[in-house]
Order: structure tokens, then sequence, then C-alpha cells
């Protein structure tokens, strides 16, 4: 079995395939200080939950935007499975030309889903990640990474507000029932979610001015609180950057 572990600055998601099939994946708080026990813990506890065996995982391949995470992971993939473990760098020949200046500065996981939407959609096509940041970005029709767009994600927003605001609560981050809020936190609520609604419609259809007919997917941790109010997301796919992982172990095996 392939396993596959995308580190991101809040979540980090690993998945289990079997050939082309995603049999299991999980979602954990990412945290940058877990030593390699501690990973190797966690994961192997996970596999007891799903009756999976250890001793099935062939080979692991990890993308991470977390450069600390990186020793602990290696030493947990060689100590608990035996595996010398991929990691993707946008600078690896991915099949996918990367046309940013410098290619090094684009995050793994960027290129990563780059490399998923373009297989499952053709090109152009755009793809927006809810992370800890937003990411926007745009494949052409031959299939060049050709940038983005960055913003902050709807949770630091939310973070900042309450941050900076000395009367304004934590909220919980929400479809409200309505626009006009009736409370500060509905209001607050509305102001978050419809804000960064406009926001992303906003960027979306500049991008598609710049990037005609691209097909837009949407992935991460809030998509599927988020995409089904933008008006300008196609489909949503949570499991967009395990497939890309699958997907370029496949090329570079």
């Amino acid at each position: 079995m392939l396993m596959v572990i995308d580190v991101g600055n809040t979540n980090t998601v690993l998945g289990l395939y079997r050939g082309e099939e995603l049999s299991h994946n999980w979602r954990l708080a990412t945290e940058r200080e877990r030593t390699a026990d501690e990973w190797g813990i966690l994961i192997r506890t996970l596999f007891n939950l799903g009756e999976i065996a250890n001793g099935t995982v062939s080979a692991i391949v990890i993308s991470s935007v977390v450069p600390p995470a990186r020793p602990a992971l290696e030493e947990m993939a060689l100590r608990y499975f035996g595996v010398q473990p991929l990691f993707i760098e946008p600078t690896m020949n991915l099949g996918m030309p990367v046309l940013y200046n410098p290619p090094s500065d684009v995050g793994a996981d960027r290129i990563v889903n780059a490399v998923a939407a373009f297989t499952a959609f053709g090109g152009p096509v755009i793809v927006v990640d809810f992370g800890t940041a937003t990411t926007f970005d745009a494949i052409s029709g031959a299939g060049e990474y050709l940038g983005g767009v960055i913003t902050p994600g709807i949770g630091i927003s939310a973070e900042a507000l309450f941050l900076r605001a000395a009367r304004l609560p934590r909220v919980e981050i929400r479809p409200p029932a309505k626009v006009i809020g009736d409370s500060t936190v509905a209001s607050m609520q509305a102001g978050l979610f419809w804000g960064y609604v406009g926001l992303v419609d906003g960027i979306l259809k500049r991008m598609k001015q710049e990037l005609e007919n691209a097909y837009v997917v949407s992935t991460g941790g809030l998509a599927e609180l988020i995409s089904p109010s933008c008006e300008e997301i196609d489909s949503v796919d949570r499991n967009l950057t395990l497939e890309g992982m699958r997907l370029i172990y496949e090329r570079l095996k």
C-alpha cells in the first residue's frame, strides 16, 4: 500500500492507497514539534482503529509546507515502516512545467493540486485550496503551472478580528441565516462568511479574464463549508491533494 502524507500549516492529512483506490484517510492537527516516535505511535494507532495490518505500507510520499517537520517524518518512516519516504519538491520533474519565479518558491502542495486537477479536468483549470492561507492556482490548457494568488484564510481573518478589536468575541465560522445580523456574533459571522465568499468569487472572476473557460475545483479543510455559496466554483474534491501525490508517485517510481 502507498501512504501519502500532506503536512499543512494547520492540518495534516494522511491517506492509504490500494492501487488507485483511496481506502483510508484521516485529518489531524499539525504539530510542528511532534517527534518521530509521536508520529509513529499516532499513525500505528490509526492503523489499529482501521484494522490495517502493520507491514502493508510499501511506499510513503510526503508533501510538506512545514520544513521543521521533515526530519521527524523521515525518521518515522524509516523506523516504523522501514521505508525511505519520497518528499515532493516543486523543482522535481513532476510532468508539469512550473512557470513561476523561482519555481522553488511554489509550495509543494500547490503543484500536487495542480497535477491532480489537470489530470482530472484538463486545462485550463483553477484550483482553490482553503487552508491556513487560501491559494488560487492557475494551470494552462497545455498543462503548465502559471502561478496564482495567495490570500489570508478565513480562519486567520476571524482570529485577527478577535485579537485586534477589544470588544469583539471569537466566533464560529459558519454560514449565517441571513446577511443582516441582529447581534454582534451574527453580524461578525455574516461579515466573515459573506465577505470571504465575495473575496473568492471576485478573485476567480478576475482570474477567468486572464484564463478563459477555466474550470474551477476547490479543496482543503474549509472547501465544503464555503464552496457551495461561491458562484465561480464548479466542484469540490476534498481528496485532490492526496490524489495528486499518488499520481506523482506513479510518475516518479
